[in-house]
């Protein structure tokens, strides 16, 4: 069975469990969600995609509130995307801390970054341009990277096992 055919089929309550390990904006889950069946992953990336262009500011921090602090101990997705933090040296790893402390407090959220593929060294240097954007200038520039959390995470969804324990 592929990833799309087992999505199908999930019973609608555990279709939005595995989707909120995407995403954890409601609207966007239950509009995901409510799509099934898909014919195609494309059709599904098509819909998430759409789905995400209606969200707003509310949907978007509900979303960040549910994602790790970049450095934190994680589990599955998240521990993959912010590999590039456990090899950092202890530079970069102190100048996330630093950054993330003084990104929340000016934004009043958590620094996010579409981190796959990232050194810890790339991540801090990308948090400390970002701290020189305004408040609504940033909180599109977390909230696509979200969108690009998001779209990844689902395309893992269709590849992975699910796994109710894991956490974002």
């Amino acid at each position: 069975m592929t990833g799309l055919e087992r999505f199908n089929k999930l019973s609608l309550a555990q279709t939005c469990a595995e989707l909120r390990r995407c995403c954890a904006a409601e609207r966007w889950v239950k509009r995901v969600a409510s799509g099934r069946p898909y014919v195609t992953v494309e059709e599904l990336r098509q819909e998430a995609e759409e789905a995400w262009r209606v969200l707003d500011e509310d949907d978007w921090r509900d979303a960040i509130e549910h994602h790790p602090r970049i450095g934190e101990r994680t589990h599955g997705w998240s521990r993959e995307e912010q590999s590039g933090v456990a090899t950092a040296n202890d530079e970069a790893r102190d100048r996330l801390a630093v950054g993330q402390r003084a990104y929340e407090q000016k934004f009043g959220y958590i620094f996010l970054i579409s981190a796959t593929g990232k050194s810890g060294d790339e991540m801090a240097t990308e948090l400390e341009n970002r701290l020189g954007n305004s408040p609504e200038m940033e909180l599109s520039v977390a909230a696509e990277e979200l969108r690009k959390i998001t779209i990844l995470r689902l395309e893992k969804l269709l590849v992975d096992e699910p796994d109710h324990d894991a956490r974002t």
